[in-house]
């Protein structure tokens, strides 16, 4: 499975909070969500992803609360992945329930904001396009894929329940 798109840029320690504000929890909507995703932290976030983009962030990414509107927002607004440092444990299982796709590396400093970037999950080989680098990362497991290309865990399990 590969995914292309734009990097965004953030920094260490995204909460859950600054991926979607509390006042926002009120609705369970990718759609609606996705429409104020970052917004604590970049306003315009949400009119600046185009389908497909990456967001690209430093160590801790989704840390805070157990929060299952932060993947779905970030989700609901366009992005196909989110690739970091490091992640906060509680958002792994979140982003996997939904969909997302996560990936660690320790390179994510050397993309820049406006890079576009394919990843390939099969193998973990994640190239920068803009400045013509490999970096790798650990290959994601085939049954994740499995369940990111289900478009989440409950339609993975529906469909293998079918079977």
């Amino acid at each position: 499975m590969i995914i292309k798109g734009k990097a965004h840029k953030f920094g260490d320690d995204i909460n859950t909070d600054d991926i979607i504000a509390a006042k926002y929890l009120v609705s369970t909507d990718a759609k609606e969500l996705g429409k104020h995703c970052m917004e604590t932290i970049e306003p315009k976030f949400s009119q600046a992803v185009s389908p497909g983009d990456i967001i690209v962030a430093g160590s801790n990414f989704g840390c805070g609360s157990s929060r299952e509107h932060a993947p779905l927002a970030i989700k609901g607004c366009g992005v196909s992945a989110v690739l970091a440092k490091s992640f906060a444990a509680i958002f792994f299982r979140n982003a996997i329930n939904i969909g997302l796709p996560f990936l660690e590396s320790p390179d994510v400093h050397k993309i820049k904001a406006g890079d576009i970037i394919e990843i390939d999950l099969t193998s973990g080989i994640i190239k920068n396009i803009t400045q013509n680098q490999d970096y790798k990362t650990q290959a994601f497991p085939e049954f994740l894929q499995d369940i990111v290309g289900e478009g989440g865990l409950m339609n993975y399990i529906k469909k293998r329940a079918r079977k």
